[in-house]
């Protein structure tokens, strides 16, 4: 698939969204991606994760998959689908990420992080952090979407699809100042 070919997927399941957001990080945007759209339809999830899998390089090593909750569960457990691999998450406790659910992480295995957007890679790098503390490692980072932006991954990162979608500071967002009705659709806002 070329990225138009992907993006034609995006758009057909609603998955890009264009008002005024309050995305995760606390940013602000014109454009949202609600990748929960796509994953309404496990088929065209499953085809964007095969392809994500194809692009990633051909020696990679890994033991499992593991993606932040909410929004990277669907698509981290697509990609390890793809790659025939364990699955397991990070979730939010107290506001930091950790491993529930009898979820172990054995020292020495091998870790892909998946997500679904990212943006500044704020949780990313949480769930890079819990796999380290267990004594693990991570050998990469893919994602659905990059909505572009300044990451700091020590880790390889490969995105399915690189968008320059322009966010900003909340106090300097014209659309606040307009009166723009501002939504927060963003999993880390949902009640724990």
């Amino acid at each position: 698939m070329n990225n138009e070919e992907i993006m034609d997927v995006l758009l057909k399941r609603h998955a890009v969204l264009k008002g005024h957001f309050q995305l995760t990080s606390g940013r602000h945007s014109d454009t949202y991606c609600q990748c929960a759209r796509l994953c309404e339809y496990p088929k065209d999830t499953n085809l964007l994760a095969g392809e994500a899998v194809q692009r990633l390089p051909q020696d990679i090593e890994i033991d499992g998959v593991i993606a932040p909750a909410v929004g990277g569960l669907v698509f981290g457990y697509a990609i390890a689908s793809a790659l025939d691999k364990r699955f397991i998450f990070a979730e939010r406790v107290n506001g930091a990420m950790t491993l529930r659910r009898a979820f172990e992480i054995m020292p020495g295995e091998k870790f892909l992080v998946a997500e679904d957007v990212v943006t500044t890679g704020g949780s990313v790098q949480e769930v890079i952090e819990v796999v380290e503390a267990a004594g693990g490692s991570v050998e990469g980072i893919v994602s659905l979407i990059d909505r572009g932006g300044d990451k700091k991954f020590s880790k390889p990162f490969y995105p399915l699809l690189a968008l320059d979608i322009k966010s900003w500071e909340a106090s300097e967002c014209s659309l606040c100042e307009e009166g723009v009705e501002l939504y927060s659709p963003g999993s880390r806002r949902i009640a724990q």
